[in-house]
Parts: C-alpha cells; sequence; structure tokens
C-alpha cells in the first residue's frame, strides 16, 4: 500500500493518469513486474492489470450499475446472468452493498464511489489506484474500506492511494512518497514521520486546524425551516419519504453542522432549500421572507450562496474559460451583468480579482476550468459564491479534495465572513471539519434530523457512531460537563 502525497497542482493526478495510459509521458520508463510497460491507452493499462478509480468518477449517469461495470468488459462475462453473478460475488467478498439494478444517476457519491471499486476488481486489476478514496466516508466506513484494501493486499494487489488526510496515510500506508511542483521531493515511511512533517513537505507549512474558538452567533433568524416534507419515487416505482419533518434554523453568525453517511437526506435538503425540488410540505424562509416555492433564481438574488457537494457535476462548466465559469449562477447579478445584458469585460476583471485573492493557481482566466486540479477549481468556486457577499452560505463538503494549504484558506473565508454575520449550513463528511467549524451540530439520518451534539464535547467517533443511527437525542460525552456553546 503505498501513498502519494503533495498539494493541489502538485502533479499527483497527473501522475495517476499516466499509470492509467490515459496521458503519455515525454520522457521516462514505467516497469510492471519487471517488465517495461508501454501504456498508450486505460487499455493497455487494464490489460496489464492497472485499474483507477478517479476523483471524479467516471460513469454513465443514464446507465444502471450493472451496465457501467460490465461496460467495456463485456467479453469478460457477457452482459447477462454470468455478469450480475461475478458482481455480486465481488460485491458480497468485499462489503461494497452494490445495487445492480439502480440508475448510477439515483445514486449518493459514496455509492458511486464502490461503483467504481468494483468496476476495477470486476476487470481483474492486480494494481489499483485510488484517487481520495476516504473523502466521502464517515470514520467507520473508511475503516471498512482499509481492512478490504488490506485483505486485498494480503492476496497480492498492490494498492496506490492519493489522500490528503495525512492521519489515514500514516495509518494504512506502507509507504510514502511525497511530491511538490511534479518532482519527488520525499520518500518516506510513516513509522519515521508525522502529520505535520509531512504538511511541511507537501507545503512548507503546518497542518491546519479547523477550530473555530469564538461564538458570533446572534439572535437573529435567517434560515428558518419548518415541517418539511419532500417525498421520491424510488426504483420500484413506490413513494418515500426522503426528507420527513426537518425543523432547524440557523442564525447570523452561526455555522449550523449537518453530520449524516451520504444518501441520507443531505442532497435532499440543500435541494429543497436551494429550490431545485419543490417540498411536498412545510416553510422555508430567509430573512423572514417565506421562500417555499420560490424559483432557484430568486434564492440567489435574495443572498443564498452555494458550493456544492460535486464540482464538476453541479458547479462548473468544465469546457469553458473561468471568467465565464465566474458567472454561473449569478448571471443576474453584477458585475456579470448590467440590466438586462452581460458586462464580459467586468465578469473578467472580477475573475482576475478572485484568482489573485482566493490563489487559483492558473495561468490565465482564459483556460478552462478542466485545466485546473480539483482544489483550484475548489477555490475558484468558493470565490464566486464569496464574492455576492450572501447571508447564507450552503457548503457541502466545501474542502473535499484539496490539500491542507487550500483547505485552511477555504475555512478561514468561512470563518471571516462567519464573524461578519454570515449564516453557513455546513454539509461534509469530514468529521473533524463539522465538529472543529461548526458552532451547532445536527445528525441526518434517513432522511430525519434525529440527535444534535456539542461541537466542544462530541468527539468524531461518537458523531460517527450517531451518523449509522446508534443514537439519539442530544449527545454528550459522558465524562464531561454539558458544554457552555462556542
Amino acid at each position: 500500500m503505498h501513498a502519494l502525497v503533495g498539494e493541489n497542482g502538485a502533479g499527483k493526478s497527473t501522475l495517476m493518469k499516466i499509470l492509467y495510459g490515459m496521458l503519455r509521458p515525454d520522457e521516462g520508463t514505467i516497469a510492471i513486474e519487471g517488465h517495461p510497460a508501454a501504456l498508450h491507452s486505460p487499455g493497455d493499462a487494464i490489460a496489464r492489470g492497472v485499474g483507477m478509480v478517479h476523483q471524479h468518477f467516471m460513469l454513465a449517469d443514464y446507465l444502471t450499475v450493472l451496465e457501467n461495470i460490465v461496460l467495456g468488459a463485456e467479453k469478460l462475462h457477457g452482459i447477462g446472468a454470468k455478469a450480475r453473478a461475478r458482481v455480486r460475488e465481488i460485491s458480497d467478498a468485499y462489503g461494497l452493498r452494490v445495487r445492480p439494478d439502480v440508475l448510477v444517476e439515483d445514486l449518493g457519491v459514496a455509492d458511486r464511489q464502490r461503483v467504481e471499486i468494483l468496476k476495477v476488481l470486476y476487470r481483474g486489476a492486480r494494481i489499483l489506484i485510488l484517487d481520495e478514496p476516504t473523502a466521502v466516508l464517515v470514520p467507520q466506513e473508511v475503516e471498512a474500506l482499509f481492512d478490504n484494501l488490506r485483505d486485498l493486499k494480503a492476496e497480492g494487489l498492490t494498492v496506490i492511494f492519493i489522500s490528503h488526510k495525512l492521519g489515514e496515510v500514516l495509518s494504512v500506508a506502507d509507504d510514502i512518497t511525497v511530491i511538490r511542483r511534479g518532482t519527488t521531493v520525499a520518500s518516506v515511511v510513516p513509522a519515521e514521520t508525522t502529520a505535520r512533517h509531512l504538511a511541511e513537505l507537501m507545503v512548507g507549512s503546518e497542518l491546519p486546524s479547523p477550530q473555530t474558538r469564538e461564538s458570533t452567533v446572534t439572535d437573529i433568524e435567517m434560515l428558518r425551516v419548518r415541517s418539511l416534507r419532500l417525498t421520491a419515487t424510488d426504483v420500484d416505482g413506490v413513494d418515500r419519504a426522503v426528507l420527513d419533518g426537518i425543523d432547524l434554523t440557523i442564525h447570523k453568525g452561526e455555522i449550523l453542522g449537518i453530520a449524516g453517511v451520504e444518501g441520507n437526506g443531505q442532497a435532499e435538503l440543500v435541494e429543497a432549500i436551494m429550490g431545485m425540488r419543490d417540498p411536498d410540505s412545510g416553510q422555508l424562509t430567509l430573512g423572514g421572507q417565506d421562500i417555499s416555492h420560490a424559483p432557484t433564481r430568486a434564492r440567489r438574488e435574495s443572498g443564498i450562496g452555494y458550493i456544492p457537494e460535486d464540482r464538476h457535476r453541479h458547479a462548473l462548466l468544465l469546457d469553458a474559460p473561468l471568467w465565464e465559469n465566474r458567472i454561473l449562477g449569478h448571471v443576474t447579478e453584477p458585475p456579470n451583468s448590467r440590466g438586462h445584458f452581460l458586462d464580459p469585460g467586468a465578469a473578467r476583471r472580477d475573475t482576475e480579482r478572485i484568482v489573485t485573492e482566493y490563489d487559483v493557481r492558473t495561468p490565465g482566466i482564459e483556460v478552462t476550468a478542466a485545466s485546473l486540479s480539483g482544489g483550484n477549481q475548489q477555490k475558484l468556486i468558493v470565490g464566486r459564491e464569496m464574492s455576492h457577499l450572501p447571508r447564507l452560505l450552503i457548503a457541502a463538503h466545501p474542502t473535499r479534495g484539496v490539500d491542507v494549504g487550500a483547505q485552511a484558506q477555504i475555512w478561514d473565508q468561512i470563518r471571516t465572513a462567519r464573524s461578519e454575520g454570515l449564516a453557513v449550513l455546513l454539509i461534509s463528511a469530514d468529521l473533524d471539519e463539522l465538529i472543529g467549524l461548526s458552532d451547532t451540530l445536527r445528525v441526518m439520518y434517513r432522511g430525519r434530523l434525529v440527535a444534535d451534539a456539542d461541537p466542544a464535547t462530541i468527539t468524531p467517533q461518537e458523531l460517527g457512531s450517531a451518523m449509522t443511527g446508534a443514537a439519539t437525542g442530544h449527545l454528550e460525552h459522558p465524562t464531561d460537563a454539558p458544554g457552555e456553546g462556542r
């Protein structure tokens, strides 16, 4: 199990794409099991036993899980009963809990990741490349994944994984390679280094902390959600409640954190607040104004900022230049428009400002969003949303897949805006981030808010346990006195 770490833009994903045959190197050699390997395509890599699970998944939304797994590998087990049996066999063997007949577009991020891993194993990979494999998992799921990876290793497979979670790297890797700006700067073993040392090797600074110490919570309500209910039709054609009796209030200057395993209603809650789904019943008010059935644009113009959980699907036009991406979601607002007309010149100038203020590493604003690393794409999105001085920010996994330096910058921006009165709904799979940033914590399970916790006393392990439905009500460390707020 070999870990590769480095800041965003260091070249980690580029290197892995070379090893998977997606990119051709200008020079140098690759050897697999001691033999030189010329990898001209992913097909060549797969034939040599190399499989890759990308940070941004490579799945066809409109196909089922089974169809995605079989696609391109029809010669292995056909497309019928034999293929289905093999998928179930691998899924059961590694605890992946994959449902073959579900459309991929109906899956959450964690389920998509499991499909990608199964797809690679289905093709017989002996070298498994994982790009940010734990970004969407709670602690219990992370440990289960690592147990699976250890089993794979015990069977003779090699695992190469990229991660920004340095504690996890130290706990599971046999060797660690650190790269900076496209060059190897260190090779270390976990027993001889620390997370702090790795962070310094990566970005030349200490490991950041999400800790928010001073309270800025006011008694002014910004978002109020009452008795919110939303139903959706499942794969069997049955209507079921994906949100049921949701009640929450976020005040000016408050960060409300929502903890929950992916697929328990967090995405639907965000979509209901943004106006992307119309609730069956209940009320939403923003600053005292009823927005329960207002269109998304009206909500945007009323002061809602939005950092989506999947930046490629919901936040960026990958083939468009950075300045056009700066306009997305804010077409009718200055500086992007004047009256009824777009103002490309002003949008370009403001994009230059965002690039500078948010340290977006790019050769210019005319390059496409796809040409940026994941962390720099995220900084552009955060800069865009914060530039409109929102009253409410919905931040869904705001630091997913970004390095420690970019993570610290994003945390600082959220903390600064919070101190100036911003209300934040924070959804994150990073429990340290949730506990460190939040003023108030709620736990979501099967479409309901089932528990609350004081961030000052709760531990990631206790929070992770509640996320699996093991605890409800007010969560409190048994040895601690009641928290006094933040």
